[in-house]
């Protein structure tokens, strides 16, 4: 029923529309999700809960498996402390890690979650996509918009908004 820690993945989920005239279930499980605004994003493993959260919403976020690359240029760039200061490796180290690398690399691979860290943000404020997206943010990924599960290809999408 529940997956191992070896099986879990990194699952990286962003909101690309607003929730004005979004259904009040909605605007509830992006809240659960910590997604206020578009543009933000956070680290989510691949539970059921996590899963079955990011499927009611899908019309508002975009999701996929994140790459160890990608979380941790995610880190170093967009990590915020409490306060609004920068995630650095004497932070890593102060809570047991030898450096951000090595913090990226537990997050990724779901030893670590990121949103359970202390004194962290949990949510990456982004800007938009370099050269905007590609397709309507109202139409799913996979009728050549940008809404919904996209698997690997996030990874490109947060490396242009990072």
């Amino acid at each position: 029923m529940s997956k191992k820690a070896d099986e879990r993945k990194c699952i990286i989920a962003v909101q690309v529309r607003g929730t004005i005239s979004a259904q009040r279930e909605a605007r509830e499980t992006l809240k659960l999700l910590r997604l206020g605004r578009t543009n933000h994003a956070v680290l989510v493993d691949n539970r059921p809960a996590f899963i079955g959260m990011l499927r009611a919403v899908q019309a508002y976020v975009t999701w996929g498996e994140a790459s160890a690359e990608t979380v941790a240029a995610l880190l170093r760039k967009r990590g915020r402390l409490a306060g609004g200061k920068k995630l650095t490796d004497a932070y890593a180290e102060k809570i047991g890690y030898k450096s951000l690398g090595d913090l990226a690399e537990a997050v990724a691979s779901c030893k670590a979650e990121y949103w359970q860290l202390p004194d962290v943000q949990a949510v990456f404020k982004l800007p938009p996509p370099t050269k905007g997206f590609k397709g309507k943010t109202k139409k799913s990924f996979r009728a050549g918009g940008e809404a919904g599960y996209r698997g690997e290809a996030i990874n490109q999408l947060i490396k242009r908004m990072t």
